[in-house]
């Protein structure tokens, strides 16, 4: 199941991801203050360790620690897009899963988006 996708600004490059409020329910509750590992999958087979956390002042989610990593590693930029999924599988229960696309354009025209 999609839960979000999103071009990638500015910061969203630089520092953090953030997240929409509407699909943090999607994910697992936080035991303890303000964070949570999560592993994320990425097209290619990879695995990912993400910082989902709140900020005090600032009660919209964001992924943190090792968004970075995955930025540069995949040579994101801005406008460049992610797509994020959760599955179900009964049994190892939920796995989290992203892709990463770059514009297809021709003529400086957006025609759609590749793998990145």
């Amino acid at each position: 199941m999609k839960l979000f996708s999103k071009l990638l600004s500015k910061t969203d490059v630089r520092k953090r991801l953030s997240i929409p409020m509407k699909i943090f329910v999607s994910f697992p509750r936080f035991k303890v203050g303000h964070t949570l590992d999560l592993k994320v999958k990425d097209e290619s087979g990879s695995l990912w360790l993400f910082r989902l956390c709140i900020r005090k002042n600032y009660l919209k989610p964001v992924f943190s620690k090792g968004w970075c990593k995955f930025v540069q590693s995949k040579n994101l930029k801005v406008g460049d897009k992610v797509k994020f999924y959760k599955e179900e599988d009964e049994a190892s229960g939920a796995q989290f899963k992203i892709k990463a696309k770059k514009p297809v354009k021709i003529f400086g025209v957006v025609f759609g988006y590749a793998k990145a």
